[in-house]
């Protein structure tokens, strides 16, 4: 799986307070300003800023309902966040994995890490 990574999307779910949001409108299924508001140690103005970081990535959608908007988290775009996660972590566990490798040669080895090694087994360079 190869997922492109969308930084905005991943700079806008970095702010400690829009991950809260997103995990009070998930919970309560849908959100104002206001409300959230009466959540969070932020103020109602704030919460619009955040509010409308997260409409412009896409991860809520707002409906009107009477003088105020009510906001819902789009799963879609948040399946694709989940998605982008899932390959971070996986290109990560890979690098970490490599750098494992090469530790391991290094004390089997007692080498440097510009030092080939060879296998035991197949005289090769590993």
């Amino acid at each position: 799986m190869n997922v492109l990574i969308d930084d905005e999307l991943w700079s806008t779910v970095g702010d400690p307070t829009r991950r809260r949001m997103l995990d009070l409108l998930l919970a309560d299924g849908h959100g104002t300003a206001t409300s959230l508001s009466e959540q969070l140690p932020v103020t109602r103005q704030a919460i619009a800023k955040h509010l409308a970081v997260l409409e412009r990535v896409g991860l809520v959608r707002p409906t009107v309902a009477g003088r105020e908007k009510r906001y819902h988290v789009d799963k879609a775009q948040l399946g694709l966040a989940v998605a982008q996660l899932a390959q971070v972590s996986h290109d990560w566990d890979s690098r970490l994995q490599r750098i494992r490798r090469i530790a391991e040669r290094i004390q089997r080895d007692g080498g440097t890490p510009d030092a080939p090694s060879t296998d035991s087994d197949e005289g090769e360079p590993a």
